[in-house]
């Protein structure tokens, strides 16, 4: 059973090297760059997920008033296929929902064809957009 609850700063490690076997990380997006952006706005939209002792999924989410957005929703690969993607994904849904949020995006790399097949079987569907960035800080060494 998933137990949910939010990010505390003694989880960093552990979600860090989660992200790190999910293989999220990358070098110009610093995880604990971004755990510290998060945890000073809106911090409790960065949930964990835990199964006995050890965090095995994560989830951070955001609400600016017009939509909702889901970064690093993380599952273990020990742990994948049990429905705790689900499970994590509707409890930040909730959260949202109760902010107010009337729709939810996210980003998928591309080449993430798991990712994009999970998202699809629980009702995301691709919008017609062009995803565009623009770095106001770089991250990297």
């Amino acid at each position: 059973m998933l137990r949910i609850r939010a990010f505390q700063e003694a989880d960093a490690d552990d979600v860090v090297r989660l992200w790190v076997a999910c293989g999220l990380v990358r070098p110009w997006n610093d995880p604990r760059k971004d755990i510290a952006r998060k945890l000073a706005v809106q911090r409790e939209l960065f949930l964990v997920g835990s199964v006995g002792d050890g965090i095995v999924a994560t989830v951070m989410a955001g609400y600016d008033g017009h939509r909702g957005w889901i970064n690093y929703l993380a599952v273990d690969p020990a742990h994948r296929r049990q429905g705790l993607a689900r499970q994590l994904l509707a409890d930040v849904e909730q959260h949202l929902r109760a902010a107010g949020c009337a729709k939810i995006n996210l980003q998928i790399r591309h080449d993430n064809l798991d990712a994009i097949a999970f998202y699809r079987s629980v009702g995301f569907a691709e919008d017609a957009v062009v995803s565009m960035g623009k770095r106001l800080e770089r991250d990297e060494a």
